[in-house]
């Protein structure tokens, strides 16, 4: 786990270090057999190469049909991961390689992109695709059914997250959202529910998919859901409404959030095309390359095997869900909140006033240092709390502070980035206003990420 807060991210550092971190990336991986594995040798060094070089209202889309691939005796799970019993925040092998093609996906290709992707609402489909090649959407899924990860892998989806949301942070939130429910169900499925989703994100063609916990009013509560599901015979029956989710009108399949009659807050897993299932455009004021909408649910029948998790489901499985989303949205305004900082070193020392560089001024050079200090602070809390998820410790109150310390900061970082370029941070010509609404999210959004 990186604790960098260098300049890597700028355009000038990242071209100059991209050559190293390529090298030092494909030896240490010439023995490892990762790549392989996940068939993505090819692409990843692909990637690496490439970052070393200079009120609508409709039915949800009609998605694939969802079929076991093969019968599971019992669920699979990653294995928990185990304390080396040091204090050690360097990544290993395998997280440095996510890191560094992240980082240089995310300069290569979403940082250009992302000005226009912003104005139209939308993410490019090539760079979806390409988001897919490097295996953003599977590292939550068992071995056994095509996954990548021996074990669970809460630190290496922040590390990822984090390098795509320095490029940008709408169109990190797009790519990764998929993920969030194969995560999920992973994590908490019934071994029919992983037989039959699960496979379909370990190939090419991911579905477009959200999971669903953020309720379109003031002070959200995740534990106090007003989607309900009730029993009626051996049918779950929901309705209520769920806010901003990436991609909503592409998306194949939801894992829903409600309040379940007998069990408390639970998980359902939605096949989209169901009777009772809208959705609507909800435009935001940031992440706007994730195309965000609300999905409205009016009597939707399910299934008892809906449920997530099955006759086990319990509410605390739920509550565990909501600590890792939280998390999630961390890792990707630590992501943003370095891409401000990266963006502002080079411009305070470049831009003149009075004849001389206006980082001399101690007004200018105490607001750089203190974006410097809370970027570094926001990222070890969430590296701490994720370890924790990993190794199957308590981290509910870790990732409290790392909410608390993101969703403020990470606001403040941005207010302030927009503050240092003055009347250039107004301004689009700049992606400082950009980032300034998008950090914003991280203290807005629940669910819809998942490590």
């Amino acid at each position: 786990m990186t604790t960098s807060t260098d300049t890597e991210g700028s355009g000038a550092s990242m071209a100059e270090r991209g050559m190293g971190f390529g090298l030092r990336a494909l030896n240490r991986l010439a023995g490892s057999d990762l790549l392989d594995r996940i068939r993505l040798r090819k692409q990843v060094e692909r990637a690496l190469f490439q970052g070393t070089k200079n009120g609508f209202r409709s039915a949800t889309a009609a998605g694939r049909t969802f079929k076991a691939a093969q019968q599971l005796g019992k669920p699979a799970r990653q294995k928990r991961g185990k304390s080396a019993g040091l204090f050690d925040l360097g990544p290993d092998d395998e997280q440095q390689m996510f890191q560094e093609a992240g980082r240089a996906f995310a300069a290569d290709k979403i940082r250009p992109a992302a000005h226009d992707a912003d104005d139209a609402r939308t993410t490019p489909p090539e760079l979806l695709g390409e988001a897919v090649e490097l295996g953003v959407n599977m590292l939550g899924v068992p071995e056994e059914l095509g996954g990548v990860m021996h074990e669970q892998s809460a630190v290496t989806s922040i590390l990822i997250g984090e390098a795509l949301a320095h490029g940008d942070m709408g169109i990190a939130y797009a790519a990764l959202a998929p993920g969030a429910v194969a995560t999920a169900i992973g994590l908490w499925g019934s071994a029919e529910q992983e037989a039959t989703y699960l496979p379909a994100f370990t190939g090419e063609d991911v579905p477009a998919a959200a999971l669903a916990i953020l309720e379109p009013r003031p002070l959200f509560d995740p534990l106090q859901l007003e989607t309900t599901a009730r029993k009626k015979g051996d049918e779950w029956v929901l309705s209520g409404a769920k806010s901003l989710l990436a991609r909503a009108t592409e998306c194949e399949l939801f894992v829903i959030a409600a309040e379940a009659e007998g069990i408390g807050p639970a998980l359902f897993v939605v096949e989209s095309g169901a009777k009772g299932l809208a959705v609507e455009d909800e435009p935001a004021m940031g992440l706007r390359p994730a195309a965000t909408g609300r999905l409205l649910i009016d009597d939707l029948k399910l299934p008892a095997g809906a449920l997530l998790g099955g006759e086990g489901a319990e509410a605390k499985d739920y509550v565990e869900c909501v600590n890792r989303a939280r998390l999630a949205w961390c890792g990707l305004a630590t992501g943003a909140a370095q891409a401000v900082l990266d963006y502002v070193i080079p411009y305070v020392n470049d831009r003149q006033a009075f004849g001389e560089p206006i980082s001399n001024r101690q007004g200018v050079a105490f607001v750089v240092s203190d974006i410097g200090i809370e970027s570094e602070g926001m990222r070890l809390a969430t590296y701490r709390a994720a370890s924790r998820a990993d190794r199957g410790e308590k981290f509910a109150r870790e990732a409290a502070i790392a909410r608390r310390l993101c969703a403020v900061k990470g606001m403040e970082t941005g207010s302030q980035g927009v503050q240092l370029l003055g009347g250039h941070g107004f301004v689009k010509e700049h992606p400082v206003e950009r980032w300034y609404r998008d950090l914003r999210a991280a203290g807005v959004m629940e669910g819809a990420l998942l490590v």
